[in-house]
C-alpha cells in the first residue's frame, strides 16, 4: 500500500518526509486551498525531496497549458486533477505529457464510484470533499474494480479500520497530519506506522 502525504509547502516539510520516506507528496496549485505554494517555491521544495518520493502536483480546473509547463519544468512527477475536469480533458493531457495522471473523484453515490472506474486516468483517488476533512461512506465504494487512492478525513483515529475495511492502493492524507494547521511531524510518523503495522497484518492473513 502507497502512502501520500498532501499539502506540503515548507522546507521543515520535505525535511519531515525525507525522514520518513512516503511514496508521494502533494504540492496544492490550487490558489483558493490554504495550502497553496506557487510553482516558483515548489520547485525549491522538490529540489530538496528525496528522489524516492514523487511528487504529485494538485490542480483544479487550472489551463492545460500552466500543468504542461510545471511538469516540463520537473517540479512535479505525477499530475492531480482535483476539479470537474472530464475524460476528454484527460485524454488531450495525456496525450501532451507522458506523466501519470491521478483523476480525484468525490463519491456522493454509485454513479461517481462508476465513473471512477470507467476513467481514463492512470490513477483515481475517491474523496468526500474539497479538504472538507470528513469521511465519506467508504460502504459506497467496496465493490470498486479498480485500484485507488482513499482521501477524505483520513486521520490516526480511522485509518486502521479505513485499511481493514478497504485494502486500497493507496492512502492519501492532509489535514489528518497537522496541528493548527500544519504539518506535524509526530503525526506523520505514526500514520506511516499505522499503515506499517496493517499492512504486516494483512500480509500474515
Amino acid at each position: 500500500m502507497k502512502i501520500k502525504i498532501c499539502g506540503l509547502r515548507r522546507a521543515c516539510d520535505i525535511e519531515y518526509v525525507n525522514e520518513l520516506l512516503p511514496d508521494y507528496i502533494g504540492f496544492i496549485f490550487a490558489e483558493k486551498s490554504r495550502r497553496y505554494v506557487p510553482p516558483a517555491e515548489a520547485a525549491k521544495l522538490k529540489e530538496q525531496l528525496d528522489p524516492r518520493i514523487k511528487a504529485v502536483g494538485v490542480f483544479v480546473d487550472a489551463p492545460m497549458d500552466k500543468i504542461v509547463t510545471v511538469v516540463e519544468q520537473r517540479i512535479i512527477d505525477a499530475v492531480q486533477l482535483h476539479g470537474s475536469e472530464d475524460d476528454g480533458y484527460i485524454r488531450k493531457l495525456q496525450g501532451r505529457t507522458d506523466c501519470p495522471i491521478l483523476k480525484a473523484f468525490i463519491v456522493r453515490g454509485v454513479g461517481d464510484v462508476r465513473a471512477a472506474e470507467q476513467s481514463p486516468a492512470d490513477y483515481v483517488l475517491l474523496d468526500g470533499g474539497e479538504g472538507s476533512g470528513r469521511p465519506f461512506d467508504w460502504s459506497q465504494i467496496k465493490n470498486i474494480t479498480r485500484p485507488y487512492f482513499l482521501a477524505g478525513g483520513l486521520n490516526l483515529d480511522n485509518l486502521q479500520e479505513a485499511i481493514q475495511e478497504l485494502g486500497p492502493y493507496a492512502v492519501d492524507v492532509s489535514s489528518g497530519v497537522e496541528t493548527g494547521g500544519w504539518k506535524d511531524y509526530a503525526k506523520i510518523k505514526r500514520f506511516m506506522e499505522i499503515c506499517s503495522e496493517q499492512q504486516g497484518r494483512r500480509g500474515k492473513q
